[in-house]
């Protein structure tokens, strides 16, 4: 093995055990658990929006019926009809202005309530905060953020619908027509466009959220490992759910209790690439720097300190 080989492989290997270092100091199980919680409330009203921005330009049914199926597949047909059956409860008031307005507001703030905790979290990895005299101004700048991570996801559905039918018309045309072709092949250009896609949202999430000034190409590493360990991840979470006794154990609640514990584990996966992210930053040798609105954490100070003394003797 050549040095530049050896060198890459050390470095790699530093960035992944400071990595697993921050993620045992952050408590991103908890951190986790956190997320997974706040998403039982805000992930039907995050939904019904996507459904709402995304169904103007390619019909509410169409675009209901694929992100259902895309949920069935994740975590199970039984925990999709339960999150469907919410939306279907969720009406805008149309007798009066004031209780649509009110309606709006409450289902914004609901939608919006995930990304938030992601960017408390991320910011607690990077070791920022928002500033006091701010506060406020950088909630509405959070919200407006998260508003538009929604819109956003929106367009990703919409072109991920349009891109799948192209490759399915394609796959169906390279099948009948050229038989010779493995099908592992065209389904290997399925599973690569998922990747892709998979990849942008991770690195729009590192790079939009958290409060701290980052450059796209220095998300790309953390985000590619993310959905590396997403796609096992979805593996092994589809294989434990199938195999346990968590839905009927729990009853009527089991529906919710899969749904749990899908999000928790794709929330610590989700915490160890942005852990990624900021050990492959720092092995740049890059110092963080936090945005207008927000400021170092006295973890982050304390830390920073604690260098300079070590660099000192």
């Amino acid at each position: 093995m050549s040095r530049k080989a050896t060198a890459t492989l050390k470095k790699y290997w530093r960035i992944l055990l400071n990595a697993g270092i921050g993620f045992a100091d952050d408590r991103a199980s908890k951190l986790s658990a956190a997320l997974a919680y706040n998403t039982i409330f805000s992930l039907p009203p995050m939904l019904l929006l996507i459904i709402i921005i995304g169904g103007t330009f390619y019909g509410q049914q169409a675009l209901e019926g694929k992100l259902f199926a895309e949920l069935q597949h994740y975590i199970g047909s039984s925990t999709a009809f339960q999150i469907q059956e919410v939306m279907s409860k969720i009406n805008f008031q149309k007798n009066s202005g004031i209780a649509t307005v009110i309606s709006i507001i409450v289902l914004l703030i609901g939608a919006t309530g995930i990304f938030v905790e992601i960017q408390d979290s991320l910011n607690l990895i990077w070791g920022v905060r928002a500033k006091a005299k701010k506060g406020f101004i950088k909630l509405l700048i959070s919200r407006a953020v998260s508003f538009t991570m929604i819109i956003g996801l929106g367009f990703l559905l919409l072109v991920s619908l349009v891109l799948n039918a192209v490759l399915l018309g394609f796959s169906h045309f390279i099948i009948t027509k050229l038989p010779f072709i493995p099908v592992e092949l065209v389904s290997s250009v399925n599973t690569t466009f998922v990747f892709l896609i998979l990849t942008f949202l991770f690195m729009v999430i590192f790079k939009m959220l958290p409060d701290v000034k980052i450059r796209w190409l220095q998300v790309l590493p953390g985000a590619i490992v993310t959905t590396l360990l997403f796609f096992l991840g979805k593996y092994l979470i589809g294989l434990y759910i199938s195999s346990s006794t968590v839905a009927s154990l729990y009853g009527a609640a089991g529906s919710i209790i899969i749904l749990l514990l899908w999000i928790y584990y794709s929330a610590l996966i989700l915490y160890f690439g942005a852990e990624f992210t900021r050990a492959f930053v720092e092995e740049g040798g890059e110092k963080i720097k936090p945005t207008a609105y927000a400021e170092y954490s006295d973890r982050l100070l304390l830390k920073a300190h604690l260098e300079e003394e070590r660099k000192e003797a």
